[in-house]
C-alpha cells in the first residue's frame, strides 16, 4: 500500500497554566495527499477529573464538543480542495478549528510521520498518547481533601469551633480564609494539597503561597497566626520537592505553622484546648458539637 507523509498535533488539558500541569485528550491528524483531516478527543473525563478533583466536568465536555465541531468544519473545507488543502500542517489546521488563547486547551508542536491508513495511524496516536495511561491514573488529592480530616476529627471528638470567613487585606492584595475563628487574635486553618503531577507544579504551588502572603502582609492591620495543613504527593520521586516546599512556606511571611498529615491530630488536640479555653474564659460550658 502507498504511504503518505501525515502530521499530527496533541490536545493537551492544561488545568493551572501556573503550575504547567496537563493532561493529553485528543488527536488531529492531517494527510495532505489525500486531503484529509482527521481527529479523536476523548469521549469521558474520568481519568482527567480524578487528576484534577475540582474540574468543572460539564464545561471541560462542552469545550471538547465545540473543538469536534471546529475541526470538522476545517475537515469539509479541506475536502474541498483549493488552496486551503496544501495550505498548513495538522497544529496549522487544529488552530484554525479552535484558535489558541489563555483557555485550558493547547495544541502541541507538531509532529510527523508516513501512513498507509490515516485512520488507523489515528486510532495509534489517539492509544499512544491519550488512553494508554487510563488505568493507571491516581486521584490527585485537592486542598479540601487534606482539609477534611481535621474537620472530621474535630466533629468525633465533638468539638465546635465558631469557624467563618475572614479576608485579611494588605495594602495591595488581599487574601480569604474559610477556616478561621478570633481567640484574642486570628487563628486560620487552610488545606493545601501538594499532591501534585511533577516537582515543577509543587514549587510553583509553595511559590504562589509565598507570593500571596508577601503581597498581604504589609500593612495588615489585624494579627493572624496561619496553620497550613499539607498534604504529602504521593510519588516518592516527588519527596525532595515537598520537603523543598515545606521549607520555602514555613518560611514565609505572617509565620505559617506548616503542618505536615502525621501532625494532624496534635493540631486537632490544640485546637481543642484553644477552644475550650476560650469559652471558660467567656463564661460558657466548653465548647461541644450536637
Amino acid at each position: 500500500m502507498t504511504q503518505h507523509p501525515y502530521t499530527y498535533t496533541i490536545l493537551r488539558y492544561v488545568h493551572d497554566p501556573r503550575a504547567g500541569e496537563a493532561l493529553n485528550v485528543g488527536v488531529v491528524l492531517h494527510v495532505a495527499a489525500e486531503r484529509k483531516l482527521l481527529a479523536r478527543v476523548r469521549s469521558t473525563f474520568g481519568r482527567v477529573k480524578a487528576a484534577f478533583p475540582d474540574l468543572d466536568g460539564e464545561a471541560f465536555k462542552q469545550a471538547l464538543r465545540e473543538v469536534e465541531r471546529g475541526i470538522e468544519r476545517v475537515a469539509r473545507e479541506i475536502e474541498k480542495g483549493g488552496l486551503l488543502a496544501a495550505a498548513g500542517d495538522a497544529a496549522a489546521f487544529a488552530r484554525r478549528g479552535m484558535p489558541e488563547d489563555d483557555s485550558a486547551l493547547q495544541w502541541s508542536p507538531v509532529g510527523s510521520g508516513l501512513t498507509a491508513d490515516a485512520q488507523a495511524t489515528l486510532e495509534r496516536l489517539y492509544d499512544r498518547f491519550v488512553q494508554r495511561h487510563d488505568d493507571r491514573v491516581r486521584r490527585r488529592r485537592d486542598d479540601e481533601d487534606i482539609w477534611r480530616p481535621v474537620r472530621e476529627r474535630l466533629e468525633a471528638r465533638g468539638v465546635s469551633v465558631p469557624f467563618e470567613e475572614k479576608t485579611f487585606a494588605g495594602e495591595v492584595d488581599a487574601i480569604t480564609f474559610r477556616h478561621a475563628w478570633k481567640n484574642g487574635q486570628w487563628h486560620a486553618y487552610e488545606g493545601v494539597s501538594l499532591d501534585l503531577a511533577s516537582q515543577d507544579s509543587i514549587m510553583e504551588k509553595a511559590r504562589r503561597w509565598v507570593g500571596h502572603l508577601t503581597t498581604v502582609k504589609d500593612g495588615l492591620a489585624e494579627p493572624l497566626k496561619l496553620h497550613l495543613i499539607i498534604g504529602a504527593p504521593q510519588e516518592q520521586g516527588l519527596k525532595e520537592a515537598y520537603h523543598k516546599a515545606l521549607t520555602m512556606m514555613s518560611r514565609a511571611p505572617l509565620g505559617p505553622e506548616v503542618v505536615e498529615e502525621d501532625a494532624i491530630d496534635d493540631l486537632v488536640s490544640r485546637i481543642e484546648d484553644e477552644v475550650r479555653a476560650h469559652a471558660q474564659d467567656r463564661g460558657h460550658p466548653a465548647a461541644r458539637g450536637g
